[in-house]
Parts: C-alpha cells; sequence; structure tokens
C-alpha cells in the first residue's frame, strides 16, 4: 500500500517547525581581509512559499557585526580577497563560451561595477590566490578533466550515443555517482595588471597532467580548496591526491604532492616513502589540509599511520621545504585534528579537533610537547588569524547554526559579532533549549552523551524519549549544528533526546574509537543497554517517560536499530526509525569503499566469514516485533536500497506495523528541502503516533506478530 502524507491531527505542528529549520539562512565560515577590518561569507536559504532558493554573498563588519549584501547574483559562486577592498569571484557563467565560466573583480563599495577578468574554457571551483607583487594575482581553480588532462567542458564534450559503462577495476560507483573517466585537476593561472585592470595573459595551465599515474584532487566525493595550499610567495602549490598505483576501493594511503605554480616540472610527492626526522617510517594512510607557513619555508599537513583506516588517528607533520625532511609533532597526543592554520609568525599551530563531544580549538608551539586546548563551547567550523593576533572564528551549537566570534587566545575571550538566534526569526527559540552532558560506566569504560530538553521543559511532568544513535560507526554526536538529523528539533517536536557516543565515537581517544572493530553488535550495544539502565536508575532523570519511548538512527546508527529490533534493547521503545541502515552484514559487498568492511569486521568475507555474520541483524529475524520506519535512498551506493527493502519486507511479511520511505533522487543522506520537509514531517508522524497510542494496542500489535511466526513455523 502505498502512503504518501499523515494525518494533520498529529503532525502539522511539527511540520511547522520542521519548515522554520530548513528554511532558516545557512551561512558559510567569514573570510577576513588583510587588515582584518571586514569578512565576507555566503548566506542561502529556501522558501516553502515560492519553492525556490537564494544564494548571497556579505560583507561582516569586524568591528561591529554588522552585515551589508554584496552579490544576490546566484551566478556569482565562489568570492576571495584580493586586497583590503577588492574582491575576486567566480561567475559560473559565460558569455563568451558555451559552457564555460568567468573571473571577475569588484570592489566590496561597488559590488556592481566589476568587470570581468578572465574568460575561462570550462565551470571551475575551490578558487584560491595570493598577490606576489601589486601587479599580479596567482590563483589556482580545480576542474575536471579528460584522462589526457585536457579540461572538461560537458557542453562542448561528444555526445555518447549509449549509456554502457564498462568497468575492469573499482570504484564501479562512489558515494551517488558511477565512476567516470573525468577526474579533477588543479589549474593554474597569472592575472596581470594592464592599464588599471587585472587580466588573464596565458591559458590556464593543468598542474598535473604530468604527474606519473593518473592523480586526482580534490579527492571525491568531498574534497575541496583545504585539499590544496599555494605558497604565499606563489611559487609553489601543495596538494593531496590517493596513491596512483593503489585501488581506492581498497586502500586509504593519500600522497602529499608540490609542484611549481608554473607547472615547468612534475608534481612531486613528499611522504611516499622514507623516514621522519626521528628515524620513524613514514605513515601509510589518509593524508589532509596542507598549509604553507608564511614563510614559505615549510607545509603542515595531517595524516594517518594506517593504510585502509578511515578513522585512524590524525597527526601532524612538518615538511622542510629546503631540506625535504618529515618531521612528527606532538607525539604521542590522543586527539586527532581535522584541520591546522599557522599563526602568522610561524611559531604556533592552531588545530580543530574533536575532544568530549566538541570540535575545539588547540594550540600548539612547534617545541611543545603537546598541544593545550583553549576553547571549551560550541563546534569550531572554520578559524582565520588577524592582524591583532585575534582569530576570527565561525561556529555552531546544538542550539544555533553558524555564527561569527572574534576570539583572543590568550584571554581565552569571545567577542560576539553574529549570532542567528538573535538575528533569525525561525531560530529565536532555540535559545531557550537546554543542552547538558552526562557520563555512566559503559562496557569497559565511562561513556558520554548528550541530553537536550525542550524549550518548554517541566521537570514536574513526564516528557518522551527520543533515542537517537549515531552513525559512522567512528563518529560521535556533538554540540554542533545539523539541518539533518537535528536533536533540538526532536526536543521541540515535545521528547526529551538522549544522544549517546558509545564504543567507536570520536573525541574520546583513540582506544575508544578502535574498540569498535569486529564489535558492532557488541560493546556499543552494552554501552546503548547501560546508558537506558543508568537513566532509569537515575532520580535526577525521572521526568523521562521510558513508557513512550522511540529510537532513531542513520547508516551505523541505522545499522543498530535493525539490530536492536532483534535484541532485549528493542522492546523497550514503542517505535524505532531506521535510515539507511544495514540489515546482513554478509551483503556489505555491494558497498563502495571495500577497505571499510575489511578493517571494521577485522578481515575480508572468504576469510573470515564468520566476522561478518556474528553480529548481523539478520540473524535475529524472529525476535522481530517492534514497530519500524524504514527509510532507504536509490542513490545511496555506500549502503544500497536492498538493504532497507529487506527489512521492510520481512517487517510487512511478519504482519508488524512498518512503513518504507525512499527518496529517488537522495543518497546516504536527504539533501533537497523539499524531500527533507517529508523526511521530517513522516519521521515524528512516526514516533508520535506510536508514543501518542495506547499500550494495550502496541501489546496486540506484538501478539500478532507472534501469531504469523508461529504459523510460518508450522509450514
Amino acid at each position: 500500500m502505498f502512503v504518501s502524507s499523515c494525518s494533520p491531527s498529529w503532525c502539522w505542528g511539527n511540520l511547522l517547525q520542521s519548515q522554520d529549520l530548513l528554511s532558516a539562512p545557512r551561512r558559510g565560515e567569514a573570510v577576513p581581509n588583510k587588515s582584518g577590518s571586514l569578512a565576507v561569507f555566503h548566506l542561502s536559504s529556501y522558501s516553502f512559499d515560492t519553492h525556490g532558493s537564494s544564494s548571497s554573498w556579505s560583507l561582516l563588519n569586524l568591528k561591529d557585526g554588522g552585515t551589508t549584501v554584496l552579490f544576490s547574483d546566484p551566478t556569482v559562486q565562489e568570492v576571495v580577497w584580493l586586497d583590503d577592498e577588492s574582491l575576486l569571484y567566480i561567475n559560473g557563467t559565460s558569455s563568451d563560451i558555451k559552457g564555460g565560466s568567468e573571473l571577475w573583480i569588484a570592489k566590496y563599495s561597488k559590488p556592481s561595477e566589476g568587470y570581468k577578468a578572465a574568460s575561462l574554457p570550462a565551470p571551475v571551483s575551490n578558487l584560491k590566490t595570493v598577490s606576489p607583487s601589486d601587479k599580479t594575482v596567482n590563483f589556482v581553480v580545480s576542474a575536471l578533466t579528460y584522462s589526457n588532462g585536457t579540461i572538461y567542458n560537458q557542453e562542448s564534450a561528444p555526445k555518447k550515443l549509449d549509456t554502457g559503462l564498462i568497468y575492469e577495476s573499482l570504484f564501479v560507483r562512489h558515494w551517488d555517482v558511477y565512476d567516470k573517466p573525468e577526474k579533477s585537476s588543479l589549474f593554474s593561472g597569472v592575472l596581470s595588471l594592464d592599464d588599471d585592470k587585472f587580466k588573464l595573459k596565458k591559458e590556464i595551465k593543468n598542474l598535473m597532467a604530468d604527474a606519473d599515474g593518473a592523480i586526482e584532487t580534490p579527492i571525491a566525493p568531498f574534497g575541496g580548496a583545504d585539499d590544496f595550499d599555494i605558497s604565499p610567495d606563489g611559487r609553489t602549490v601543495a596538494f593531496i591526491s590517493k596513491t596512483p598505483y593503489l585501488n581506492p576501493a581498497n586502500n586509504t594511503q593519500v600522497l602529499v604532492y608540490i609542484v611549481p605554480f608554473d607547472g615547468t616540472l612534475k608534481p612531486k610527492p613528499i611522504n611516499l616513502e622514507g623516514k621522519d626526522t626521528n628515524g620513524h617510517p613514514l605513515p601509510e594512510g589518509a593524508a589532509s589540509s596542507p598549509k604553507f607557513s608564511s614563510d614559505n619555508g615549510a607545509l603542515a599537513y595531517l595524516q594517518m599511520y594506517i593504510n585502509g583506516y578511515e578513522s585512524d588517528q590524525n597527526n601532524v607533520f612538518v615538511y622542510k621545504i629546503d631540506s625535504s625532511s618529515i618531521t612528527a609533532l606532538w607525539k604521542p597526543w590522543d586527539r586527532s585534528p581535522s584541520g591546522l592554520l599557522w599563526s602568522g609568525d610561524d611559531k604556533t599551530i592552531y588545530l580543530t579537533a574533536e575532544s568530549y563531544g566538541r570540535v575545539r580549538i588547540f594550540e600548539a608551539h612547534i617545541d611543545d610537547d603537546t598541544p593545550k586546548e583553549i576553547t571549551a563551547e560550541g563546534n569550531i567550523v572554520a578559524l582565520h588569524p588577524l592582524p591583532s593576533g585575534d582569530l576570527l572564528i565561525s561556529r555552531n551549537s546544538l542550539t544555533s547554526s553558524i555564527g561569527y566570534s572574534i576570539f583572543n587566545p590568550s584571554s581565552k575571550h569571545f567577542k560576539t559579532l553574529l549570532l542567528p538566534t538573535d538575528v533569525d526569526p525561525q531560530l529565536a527559540d532555540l535559545s531557550k533549549i537546554t543542552v547538558e552532558g552526562f557520563s555512566f560506566d559503559g562496557a569497559e569504560t565511562k561513556v558520554h552523551g548528550f541530553i537536550v530538553k525542550p524549550s518548554d521543559f517541566d521537570s514536574s511532568k513526564k516528557t518522551r524519549l527520543a533515542f537517537l544513535i549515531h552513525g559512522g560507526p567512528q563518529g560521535a554526536w556533538t554540540d554542533s549544528w545539523n539541518t539533518r538529523w537535528n536533536p533540538a528539533l526532536f526536543a521541540e517536536a515535545g521528547y526529551i533526546v538522549v544522544a549517546v557516543n558509545p564504543t567507536g565515537s570520536t573525541g574520546y581517544g583513540q582506544a575508544f574509537t578502535d574498540a569498535i572493530q569486529n564489535q558492532w553488535g557488541g560493546l556499543p550495544y552494552i554501552d546503548l543497554v547501560k546508558s537506558i539502565e543508568y537513566l532509569e536508575d537515575t532520580e535526577e532523570y525521572n521526568y523521562i517517560d521510558f513508557d513512550k519511548a522511540v529510537a532513531l538512527g542513520a547508516s551505523y546508527g541505522g545499522y543498530m536499530i535493525n539490530y536492536i529490533q532483534g535484541m532485549p534493547l528493542g522492546k523497550k521503545f514503542q517505535a524505532l526509525v531506521c535510515h539507511d541502515g544495514s540489515f546482513a552484514s554478509q551483503n556489505i559487498y555491494s558497498t563502495d569503499e571495500l577497505y571499510f568492511p575489511q578493517r571494521e569486521f577485522n578481515g575480508t568475507l572468504w576469510d573470515d566469514p564468520e566476522n561478518y555474520s556474528k553480529w548481523s541483524p539478520s540473524a535475529h529475524i524472529k525476535n522481530w516485533g517492534t514497530p519500524q520506519f524504514v527509510i532507504h535512498n536509490a542513490l545511496d551506493f555506500r549502503l544500497p536500497i536492498s538493504e532497507g527493502l529487506s527489512v521492510f519486507n520481512i517487517l510487512q511479511s511478519l504482519g508488524i506495523p512498518s512503513k518504507f520511505l525512499t527518496f529517488p533522487d537522495e543518497n546516504h543522506w536527504v539533501l533537497k528541502p523539499e524531500n527533507s520537509l517529508v523526511w521530517h514531517r513522516e519521521v515524528l508522524g512516526w514516533i508520535n503516533r506510536w508514543t501518542e497510542a495506547r499500550a494495550d494496542k502496541v501489546i496486540a500489535k506484538v501478539g500478532k506478530v507472534q501469531a504469523v511466526l508461529n504459523a510460518q513455523d508450522e509450514l
């Protein structure tokens, strides 16, 4: 039976709150000009009245937090500072070349009076610049290329008459697309001053065309401008790429390359082999975030040691340009940084890393023993140095989308410039929501989690429970904003939200993260059970109505929903929601990145099949009985839709109340606003339905399930 809507009697109010979440402005990071007086940021929003989106670029005054719209034209795709007054931006259209793009320059005081500086032969992105002199601007962009290095323009590409795709190596498909021959490369160009205007005099040059082997940057599917850097003197470009001679589906190794900006030499990997300055072998895992020092003498980057493990600990390395030596910094330090930034004097490196449910800033001098934490609250999204020594911070939290502050590393003081809950009416009430941390004794160690209470919370009343299980599994619930799985939204729908970070979660030390290997339904499941027991047994949490509890999860969290469906924990919930979760672990080789299951299950399906079947939800079908909503998208190539269909087919065959939702045009995530609105409407409607139902109705449903199982056993 096809069902497409929920009953207005119990979903209308939640629909309005979902619209607020999804239509609220979404800001990007704020990037300052050289003097630190202004910053530029991107803002997008979606209107459910017009069913259309808007995109703009704005100025942020770093003295008083005032904002001014610069560009509201959606063809303006990326904006960077050239100097204190001038901006360079990508125009996503071209008046000269069909399917091409353009670079434009404008003063922030007169944004509509800009001029075209370059016509480019194809779409480009990830614009970065340096200005070696007042008369030149060196820029680098990324673009798709053919295998011979020629830039790819879809409008002028030869038209293919068939749709067949043939493969003799992996990947076949990755994330949400089938692998194509066209790969991303970096192109360099120089804008030269001519009669008071900068112009492109020569064609842009592919810096990767002469490399040994087929390399790609930014690395698909999530790579961006952080995958490469230009030295301040404009002479050298550093970038990362998967190791060309290793199969990307079975390996995570990433190399750091350097290449002359003018492309006169082929790219050279700096970390392919050898030892660091302490005599230890160089790491063989994924690398990221190459950043040049301001004096051009060093390149810092992050890298993991283990090839084939995408959640290994990131370590900090510094490559000296003159000696080609590599030094590992701050070992041992039991956090895994995700980003880095040199200070203006090159004596300090600022790192961002998860720690106890928050992404914090750590400060480390080159000769320090270990980085020191200098921020405690919120989730750091981006940071940029200011001439004063302060940092311009873009950060969010569980109760706020991205806002902007100036942070003093010495005093640890934040000066708020823009707070979304103050300026966005859709988010105004979020400031009343309470977020608390809690911890308990888990399977092997202390486990941490969050409790989110609604804005109208009353401790004298019982409130329903929404128990959220995160994905990854090497991930974490953090004090951060999300428009897909937002605990604040569930809280405002009338729930106490409990979000636990069980064994395997990130931000609590590498040993805790690693401990989930070959333990998918083991230690994490015990942690989740113990979290519920702890909350039930602690008087402080008597306001939680455990008789009206639901559990929801996506990805690994979806796997865990399918797993607890057949375990005792599943019986504690009135209903379950599984988004893109796995059902039969033996089927996981239909995924894209094969190194993932081989690491997680400690072997291959053919050599260690018992590891794959050990924790499979499919082994416990006869214990199923809790009403379940299954969501699975057609473009999810990481966890193919057959997993979700299998769960729904079985639930229906067993007579268990169940619902299935799919989006043919979405991947592992639901990203399109109209689809996301449906997702929220249906999910909230489902959990409301079962937490408002009488207990005797649920018992009757479970009795029906047992009757179906008994009948099947007799056949």
